[in-house]
């Protein structure tokens, strides 16, 4: 799930990318795949597993995982980049720190209103969009790369789970916390992940990105996802292994999109 959250993430900046190279019919491209990823794969793997639960353990678990990041994960990456001279890196890990404790404060706050209905549901965080264009790394530590990698899986899957989760408070009649729910999702996308990827350099012109992608699908169609199937089978998971033999199909049939996209650059 965190590899089709990754990939939402990451397709939908592409999509911006090619959209500021005119090449339109990439940028369609990769918002429509984009959206099959988070809608479709990581909509029916949660599914299996149960991932999205009530409103009140959804927001205890977003809480528990904001608060992670605010005190322990983003603390120490950006620690290890000051050691290691990345010095904008430490200043943005720092920066994130400081959102994800008050998401912590304001889910908390959700949460007591679910339960208690003695306090309104907060309304979400004003989000200030990061623009990110074709570059380079802007860090030179292996380091804080490896982070910056680690963070952006982090705040794509934060982004698809919120996602969820305003669904299905929508669904429950809870507006206030799907508008919650909503706002953060939006500001993990277009504020944290997309400043991690300008400073990783994830973004690169559009024929790059096209490659990129093919070879990511075709891992994903041939290696990944098959083997998955092949572990669900054996152990009896039916439901499991269909559902990731479709996807492989689906990574297949991307891939040769992406290459056709790319041939006709």
């Amino acid at each position: 799930m965190r590899g089709e959250a990754f990939a939402h993430a990451s397709y939908t900046l592409f999509a911006v990318q090619a959209r500021h190279e005119d090449q339109d019919a990439a940028a369609t491209l990769f918002r429509s795949t984009a959206a099959t990823e988070l809608n479709e794969h990581f909509t029916e793997e949660g599914e299996l597993i149960d991932f999205v639960g009530s409103d009140e353990s959804n927001i205890r678990q977003a809480i528990e995982g904001e608060r992670h990041e605010a005190a322990t994960m983003y603390p120490s990456f950006a620690e290890e980049a000051r050691e290691d001279g990345d010095t904008k890196a430490a200043e943005l890990f720092t920066e994130l720190a400081a959102d994800e404790d008050q998401h912590r404060k304001l889910l908390t706050t959700a949460l007591k209103a679910l339960t208690t209905g003695t306090v309104d549901v907060p309304a979400p965080p004003t989000v200030d969009p990061v623009k990110v264009r074709a570059g380079l790394p802007k860090v030179s530590s292996a380091r804080t790369r490896h982070n910056l990698d680690e963070a952006m899986h982090g705040e794509a899957l934060a982004n698809a789970a919120y996602t969820l989760y305003a669904r299905h408070a929508e669904l429950k009649g809870q507006h206030k916390l799907a508008e919650l729910f909503r706002g953060l999702a939006k500001v993990e996308l277009r504020e944290h992940f997309a400043g991690e990827a300008k400073l990783a350099g994830l973004v690169s012109r559009t024929a790059n990105n096209l490659r990129a992608s093919i070879a990511g699908e075709r891992y994903e169609a041939k290696v990944m996802y098959p083997a998955f199937a092949a572990r669900a089978r054996a152990a009896g998971d039916v439901k499991a292994a269909d559902l990731f033999a479709e996807i492989a199909g689906d990574e297949a049939r991307h891939a040769a999109a992406f290459k056709e996209a790319l041939e006709d650059l």
